[in-house]
């Protein structure tokens, strides 16, 4: 990573094309981290392009002795939050709306398996149900750290946490998430609040 610290400490000298080089080497943790977070295509690249918009105005902030990528996530990941509590009681979809491909993987089309890909699509959309049933800061904590591969210190440090607190957490949203995941959708339906998302 010796590269991206040099981009770093470029960009906080104002040097805008290495601060691109650092969002073209960013650009899909940090999407799909919205994604996972949001739901949607559209909103998680207005939030990525927001994310990206924040890091360069604060740059100089970043230190260098913390890894940029859990600096970057945790202006993400935060956005995300802020986000998601404003519009905690409107209701919305986590489907995507889009048909462009890029919520979900597609096919090769020299060897198309539409059952399997019709299988893959409904357990994504269930996971996307699922996350959004999850507390703000829970759904956070659980996208960076089994979409992210980020560590629980790294999480402590990108959400204001303890690492205790991180792993109290990841425990509880497994938990709920393990269980509302074998529970039927008509079953899951009947227990969601009228606020919550209506992905089943």
């Amino acid at each position: 990573m010796d590269n991206e610290q040099a981009w770093v400490a470029r960009a906080q000298r104002g040097d805008s094309e290495a601060f691109t080089l650092l969002v073209e080497a960013y650009q899909k943790p940090v999407y799909n981290l919205c994604y996972r977070m949001l739901g949607e295509a559209e909103a998680a690249e207005d939030a990525a392009q927001e994310t990206f918009l924040r890091a360069y105005q604060h740059i100089e902030r970043y230190d260098a002795k913390r890894p940029f990528a859990t600096w970057l996530l945790s202006i993400a990941a935060h956005y995300c939050i802020d986000r998601l509590r404003r519009r905690k009681f409107s209701m919305f979809s986590i489907d995507a709306d889009d048909e462009d491909g890029m919520a979900f993987e597609i096919p090769d089309v020299n060897a198309p398996n539409p059952e399997r890909e019709s299988v893959r699509r409904e357990d994504s959309e269930k996971v996307h149900g699922l996350l959004a049933s999850l507390d703000e800061t829970d759904r956070a904590a659980i996208v960076m750290r089994y979409w992210n591969d980020a560590s629980e210190i790294e999480i402590s440090e990108a959400l204001g946490l303890s690492v205790s607190a991180v792993k109290s957490r990841l425990h509880r949203a497994r938990l709920a998430l393990g269980k509302r995941w074998e529970m039927p959708a008509a079953q899951t339906h009947a227990q969601r609040s009228p606020h919550e998302s209506p992905a089943f």
